[in-house]
């Protein structure tokens, strides 16, 4: 488990039936592509598929709160990188950071972070995580420099006009 990639990453192509007249990627389709990327890679990543978990085990994750911000316009048949991490974790829930950015340019479209609440399917009810999964929660935790989401964001910012202007 110590050789698990702590950043995942996979890229995808914006799609036309996505995108406002505009051409923009719609707000709330970008919790989808970032949803979808993460299912991905942590079933390639580290082998672990939450369906099967959710119906050999009984157990999941609900997603209990999201804070996102949209810094620059994703567009219709743009390739973006997307990147999740573990930021945090505890007996019942994790937090996980994602990032979408253009795939040539690096440069960042949008930012979220989600609360996870692992729960009992059965009886709808939180649930702590067994041991395997507070390990490697434990080894793939990621700290980032905010204690909250708009400090974070603000460093993230900060931290692109810096590269801009070396």
């Amino acid at each position: 488990m110590s050789d698990l990639p702590k950043l995942l990453s996979s890229s995808t192509i914006i799609r036309f039936q996505d995108c406002d007249p505009y051409k923009h990627l719609n707000n709330i389709k970008y919790l989808e592509y970032f949803i979808n990327a993460r299912e991905d890679q942590v079933l390639e990543a580290y082998d672990l598929d939450i369906y099967n978990i959710a119906i050999t085990q009984g157990v999941g994750w609900v997603t209990a709160q999201n804070q996102i911000a949209y810094i620059r316009a994703a567009v219709m048949k743009e390739k973006v990188e997307i990147t999740s991490k573990i930021i945090q974790f505890a007996p019942r829930a994790m937090s996980v950071e994602f990032q979408m950015l253009n795939a040539d340019t690096g440069k960042l479209k949008s930012i979220m972070w989600s609360k996870f609440v692992h729960i009992d399917m059965r009886t709808g009810k939180s649930l702590e995580h067994n041991a395997y999964f507070m390990e490697m929660f434990t080894k793939l935790t990621v700290s980032v420099d905010a204690d909250h989401f708009e400090a974070r964001v603000k460093a993230i910012r900060a931290e692109s006009l810096a590269q801009k202007s070396s």
